[in-house]
């Protein structure tokens, strides 16, 4: 396991481009930014906690290698591996739910990329980078679509990963077009896989949603829909078991709502450190 060549670095975490990953199911090469913590050892004798993150493309508007240097600074997290793994032009159809696409065939690749996930890129990380395999120590992490993705990743998978942080999911993804025959209730697919699936212990969900993620009201209820979306997914992994936390009640799932909060990245990179800390906190 060689020590790794910075692509650049900030005050502490250094960055490391990774070009070198081809995946035969999506037919592409895959980029990875890699940040790794303070004093990274290589042959560390314990490995270190990772985390996979959707839309890496996205890390300069994030400012993560900048929020990982403050976070590190006030001793808030424990050291852990991030992989940042850029889309590609053909993200629509890579990121979405597994099972199924959505009613205009969106996300018919997601089935494709989670055996990317699964088979190639973390078969890679382990062989490259000193961090653990152990379920517990993995999280999978993403923004709207990408956030749905990591979302069905993980409560697919939790043989590999404990942790899912989604950032203005898009739960709002549908087998139907709204119309009269739309329903909520049987038309949201990660809902309705939710509902289908089980209560897996040491599973734990973080979700967030922004109070100006978008304007659309469709049940015109007063409430945006990537809130109404969200809280209603959170409801579904009520009815199977798990719990919310609430003011002196801890839980496996965590809501942040970000008032005045938008659907971008300098949002999500503002509530980062509330995410981090929670999966990696001390």
């Amino acid at each position: 396991m060689a020590d790794p060549t910075p692509a650049f670095s900030t005050t502490l975490v250094t960055v490391v481009r990774d070009q070198s990953l081809y995946s035969v199911p999506l037919n592409r090469s895959v980029q990875l930014d890699i940040i790794l913590p303070p004093a990274y050892d290589a042959h560390a004798p314990e490995p270190y906690p990772v985390l996979y993150l959707n839309d890496g493309q996205d890390l300069p508007r994030l400012r993560l290698p900048q929020v990982l240097d403050s976070l590190y600074a006030q001793q808030a997290v424990r050291p852990f591996v991030l992989v940042a793994i850029h889309t590609h032009a053909d993200r629509i159809q890579e990121y979405g739910t597994a099972a199924q696409p959505d009613y205009m065939k969106r996300g018919s690749k997601a089935g494709l990329y989670t055996d990317f996930v699964l088979t190639e890129l973390l078969p890679h990380i382990h062989k490259q980078y000193q961090v653990s395999a152990a379920p517990a120590q993995a999280a999978f992490a993403g923004f709207s679509l990408g956030g749905l993705s990591a979302f069905d990743i993980v409560f697919h998978h939790p043989e590999h990963f404990s942790r899912a942080g989604v950032f203005s999911g898009s739960f709002w993804w549908r087998s139907k077009a709204f119309s009269s025959a739309y329903d909520d209730d049987t038309d949201r697919i990660m809902h309705t896989l939710v509902r289908q699936g089980s209560y897996r212990s040491g599973l734990q969900f973080w979700l967030q949603t922004g109070t100006l993620d978008e304007t659309s009201d469709r049940n015109n209820n007063g409430v945006i829909d990537s809130i109404d979306d969200t809280l209603d997914l959170i409801a579904e992994l009520e009815k199977i078991g798990y719990q919310r936390e609430k003011p002196g009640m801890a839980g496996n799932v965590r809501y942040v709502e970000v008032e005045g909060g938008h659907h971008n990245p300098e949002t999500w990179g503002a509530i980062m450190p509330d995410f981090l800390t929670w999966a990696f906190g001390r």
